[in-house]
């Protein structure tokens, strides 16, 4: 069956956004994964690209969303407040499917995600690459971002992620997978015991068993 993909620009208060849509079949359709880029990268990561081709045939579509700034070709991100404008804005348009919507997003997105979930209903948030701290600076902790969100979480985070490993997460009610090896953009070094193509379906398996589990 081909994988037919659809943009749609939606109209925010901090600018135009667009969702691209990978739809899954419309029998079997249960949830609704909207995921948003980092501040310094788009919806091309592997990681986004991976969950968009995996996850429809498991009955949840994905939902890729470029932030305004990122649709205005700016090179960087405005400040947390204005993202979350951003993903406010495009929230009513993922409801319209009348599914469940899981909240997601890596680096700066995760963090969107984590502090706009209960304020818009989201069913549970997706954290990939979640930015624990700047790198060097375990000090400015994000953790309350995080333990904050108030719904079932998933995180995935790299192994040597300068932005927070996994071993200085807080301890929370939330699931953490790790990619052994992988940096905040879970590349993989040559000399590692998995490839790059394993590093990806490590993530996309991750997120397809935790979603199945979400139910909807």
């Amino acid at each position: 069956m081909t994988h037919v993909t659809q943009s749609e620009i939606i109209q925010t208060d901090a600018g135009e956004a667009r969702i691209t849509w990978h739809p899954a079949p419309a029998k079997s359709a249960r949830l609704v994964l909207a995921v948003s880029h980092g501040a310094g990268g788009g919806i091309e990561a592997r990681d986004l690209q991976g969950i968009a081709a995996a996850l429809p045939a498991h009955g949840v579509t994905v939902a890729l969303v470029e932030q305004p700034w990122r649709v205005a070709g700016k090179k960087v991100a405005p400040a947390p407040k204005t993202l979350d404008v951003g993903w406010r804005g495009i929230w009513p348009a993922l409801e319209k499917k009348g599914l469940p919507v899981i909240s997601g997003g890596r680096s700066a997105g995760a963090r969107v995600a984590c502090r706009t979930a209960t304020e818009l209903g989201a069913a549970a948030v997706l954290a990939l690459s979640f930015p624990l701290h700047p790198p060097g600076r375990p000090e400015k902790s994000r953790a309350p971002e995080l333990l904050g969100a108030g719904v079932p979480m998933l995180v995935v985070q790299g192994g040597n992620d300068p932005f927070g490993k996994p071993a200085e997460f807080p301890e929370g009610v939330y699931e953490l997978v790790e990619i052994p090896h992988a940096d905040h953009g879970f590349a993989v070094p040559k000399r590692a015991d998995i490839g790059q193509d394993e590093a990806v379906k490590i993530i996309t398996d991750a997120v397809t068993r935790w979603t199945g589990m979400l139910g909807g």
